[in-house]
């Protein structure tokens, strides 16, 4: 399929056939992180490709590590420079002293490390919790993440009818602000128009519910700020199954669309998965629904919940 999230080998337009062993590691991690990236906004290469305003072409060289070589003038010229090259093209973490500064303090941390970072930098910054709530509590809301078919909406609203919470469909609070599907979101006015209806919906669900049961869409951890908002805010629960149970659910509610249509349809969904699990991961609990039956799925969500929020079991 053309619009895999698997890498083809291309000929270059420029350069003619290139082997594996020729491309420059440079061009191809920048390959990589662009894969990466579109795995874990879940979009196809055409997508992308229409996005960007380049052709398809042009991006699969990109991807297959035979891009543009200015790429790598660029790079040889900020060697020279003894910068990165973020700092060269001007990345907003370059544009300060006090930025800088902070950047070397967290370069080549772990991630706990980073982890207790970011929470506290919340906190300095007013957006790691609310007056009157004890440290390292858990918000009474509730936000359920995860990819599509992992059982947020049917375990959320169990969830939210056993803590007599209210229950939020993230993705159909966007439809109401937009008017109109997400499909037709997405296609009308484009993906980052979409992140800024999910942004307000979220937003509007934090400052009306102090208890709610959210489940959100799977492409929420594409965009950081969003995702800043929602674990600052909530108990996360990442809610985890195996790529057939995701594609299996799905199609069991009769959408097909866009992965369940393609050829290639588990390839580009485990992609999808790993592009994703690194943000899913940042969730306070998390719990396989592909391991037990549905009542049995609930229990442990219901027990990990109740003892995080330190209810009665």
């Amino acid at each position: 399929m053309q619009d895999s999230l698997s890498p083809v080998p291309v000929v270059s337009a420029v350069e003619g056939e290139v082997g594996a062993e020729e491309r420059q590691p440079a061009l191809v991690a920048l390959g990589e992180r662009v894969r990466s990236l579109r795995a874990r906004r879940g979009m196809t290469r055409k997508a992308v490709a229409l996005a960007a305003e380049v052709s398809e072409r042009h991006l699969a060289n990109l991807e297959y590590g035979t891009g543009n070589a200015s790429f790598l003038v660029l790079q040889q010229v900020a060697g020279a420079l003894q910068c990165s090259l973020a700092e060269l093209i001007g990345d907003v973490t370059t544009s300060s002293p006090e930025w800088l500064l902070i950047r070397e303090l967290l370069e080549h941390r772990d991630e706990a490390t980073l982890r207790r970072a970011r929470e506290a930098l919340g906190e300095l910054l007013g957006q790691g919790g609310a007056a009157g709530q004890a440290p390292g509590a858990a918000w009474p809301r509730v936000a359920l993440v995860g990819l599509r078919g992992a059982g947020k909406s049917t375990l959320g609203q169990m969830l939210a009818d056993d803590l007599e919470y209210p229950f939020v469909e993230l993705s159909r609070e966007i439809e109401k602000f937009a008017g109109c599907s997400i499909s037709e979101i997405q296609g009308l006015y484009g993906m980052n128009a979409y992140r800024r209806y999910e942004r307000r919906a979220l937003e509007e669900a934090i400052q009306i519910y102090p208890e709610v049961v959210i489940a959100t869409p799977g492409g929420l951890v594409s965009d950081a700020a969003t995702f800043n908002l929602l674990l600052s805010h909530c108990t996360t629960v990442w809610l985890q199954a195996d790529p057939e149970d995701h594609m299996k659910r799905v199609a069991a509610q009769g959408d097909l669309r866009p992965m369940a249509a393609s050829a290639e349809a588990m390839h580009d969904l485990r992609q999808i998965l790993v592009g994703r699990s690194a943000f899913y991961s940042k969730a306070d609990l998390r719990l396989d629904t592909s391991s037990q039956p549905l009542q049995q799925t609930f229990q442990l969500l219901r027990t990990q919940v109740r003892e995080a929020l330190k209810l009665p079991v």
